[in-house]
């Protein structure tokens, strides 16, 4: 009885051997199995993460490109912006040295019905023109000279606009306008 336990334990060690060396066979394989599909996977991982470092890149390229465009344009338009005021303050500057010095004169068309009585027509042209109007009456040098600054604030505000107009077509995408609800 001892030599079958002795044989049947050498048969179950052996048993025991080759359970062992399959269980390692299978962890070895599985293993390698697992490493190429951890790697399979970290190489797509990478690349999915380079395509988007890529397209964030030409975002960020385009972007810059649009913001460059943006800073020119708005260059551009504050250099014309400039241009147009400094030739509008000087179109006032020459017409008030005009009004100054006598080259000019500001005047005023009178009511006509006060002056000839017959509805603003005039029944015969002056014998020094033919302009069938009312008669004018000159304004006073300084008079003169505080319209033309009113007129001359009003030109550098409608300048203004026209350039805060043409700044937020340009940003807005020159969008049409929707009526209000």
């Amino acid at each position: 009885m001892k030599l079958d336990a002795v044989k049947w334990g050498g048969v179950l060690l052996i048993i025991l051997g080759l359970m062992a060396g399959s269980a390692w066979a299978a962890w070895a394989w599985q293993a390698n199995t697992y490493g190429q599909q951890l790697a399979t996977k970290e190489v797509a991982h990478q690349t999915m993460l380079t395509n988007l470092a890529n397209a964030n890149a030409a975002l960020v390229l385009n972007e810059q490109g649009k913001r460059l465009a943006l800073e020119q344009w708005l260059a551009a338009s504050d250099q014309a912006h400039y241009r147009a005021l400094t030739d509008e303050k000087t179109k006032q500057a020459r017409l008030r040295d005009r009004l100054a010095t006598a080259d000019l004169r500001l005047s005023v068309q009178l009511a006509g019905t006060a002056a000839n009585g017959c509805d603003g027509m005039q029944a015969t042209t002056s014998p020094g023109g033919v302009v069938h109007a009312g008669p004018r009456v000159e304004l006073d040098p300084a008079h003169a000279q505080r319209i033309i600054g009113i007129t001359g604030d009003g030109d550098e505000g409608l300048t203004a606009l026209a350039a805060c107009q043409a700044y937020v077509r340009a940003v807005g995408g020159d969008r049409p306008r929707q009526a209000p609800p």
